[in-house]
């Protein structure tokens, strides 16, 4: 299906160098804001409680975070959540001696002193042992799915595609990484969900490129690696853009309409789609030509040579 027709090839090779070189400092960038700032670990990783609480007029947030100081909660962090009458407060738990029902109880009586009208709405907690397996365990998944990617690339298409789409998907994971640490945006069990699901978004739409330029080969015989790269990537510019517009719609509706606990999933999926076309097109393509990537590479021995061979 194709609503948009191209006429002509879109020479997108000839601007490789300056896409690559734009990537590369977009990805320095993002590692800097992960080394110097870091990522803002919500409490499935760091362990700890999350209260709401509802008031029935908008809430006073200093009044709050002095109430629960005065208890002796130092490190608690109190926000609005949704409305200006409902507050989110994050509490850093340390120690497994500590009952979350007992601590919910208390805090809730410490700001109905402040305030009668607060009414508790949810309460979750993490124990800091079961944070720190989360942790773990979401890094480990993370590395299995770029090594299951890397693996699939290799005996589908070749090497240097391989390596030239976990280029790809990285530039899209550091920088959804980086913006979440720049920004200090909360890192949560979710985001890591969208993190794994960009992924495998990503790698989708290089393959749909690579394909596409493995039969430019078998057709395209007395074109070079250039043009049949930049054939390949228009021809598939129109799915291209119906796939991530339709993606991006339902993205926008979770983001909009699904609440707080969708809000950071679904903004690491807006990330990731943006930069998951940029990268699929403009980084993996320009890595697989700047690795020598050739006709021979696509096709069989003997299909190669004897296409290099005819008139």
């Amino acid at each position: 299906m194709e609503f948009f027709k191209i006429k002509g090839d879109i020479p997108f090779m000839r601007y490789g160098k300056v896409t690559t070189a734009i990537s590369l400092i977009t990805f320095v960038l993002a590692v800097l804001a992960l080394i110097f700032k870091g990522l803002n670990l919500g409490i499935d990783f760091t362990g700890g409680m999350l209260i709401e609480v509802s008031y029935a007029k908008p809430a006073d947030l200093e009044g709050i975070r002095q109430t629960l100081e005065g208890q002796g909660m130092a490190e608690v962090s109190v926000q609005n959540f949704g409305t200006s009458k409902d507050v989110l407060v994050r509490l850093p738990v340390k120690g497994e001696s500590v009952e979350g029902a007992k601590l919910s109880e208390r805090i809730l009586a410490s700001l109905k002193t402040q305030d009668p009208s607060a009414e508790l709405r949810r309460v979750e907690f993490v124990g800091p042992q079961v944070g720190q397996e989360l942790y773990e365990s979401g890094g480990l998944a993370l590395l299995l799915v770029i090594a299951g990617i890397m693996a699939y690339l290799a005996l589908r298409f070749a090497w240097r595609f391989a390596v030239a789409a976990i280029v790809a998907n990285l530039h899209d994971i550091v920088i959804i990484l980086g913006m979440f640490a720049f920004f200090q945006w909360e890192f949560t069990l979710s985001v890591l969900a969208g993190v794994l699901a960009i992924l495998g978004y990503s790698v989708n739409e290089s393959v749909v490129v690579f394909d596409r330029v493995r039969e430019n080969f078998r057709k395209m015989r007395r074109a070079s690696v250039t043009e049949v790269i930049d054939n390949a990537i228009t021809a598939t510019m129109s799915r291209t853009i119906i796939t991530h517009t339709m993606t991006q719609l339902m993205v926008l509706a979770m983001f909009f309409f699904g609440g707080e606990a969708l809000h950071n999933f679904a903004l690491a999926l807006t990330i990731g789609i943006v930069f998951g076309i940029y990268s699929s097109v403009l980084v993996a393509c320009p890595v697989a030509l700047a690795l020598g990537v050739s006709r021979a590479d696509l096709l069989l021995p003997d299909r190669a040579s004897a296409a290099d061979n005819r008139p």
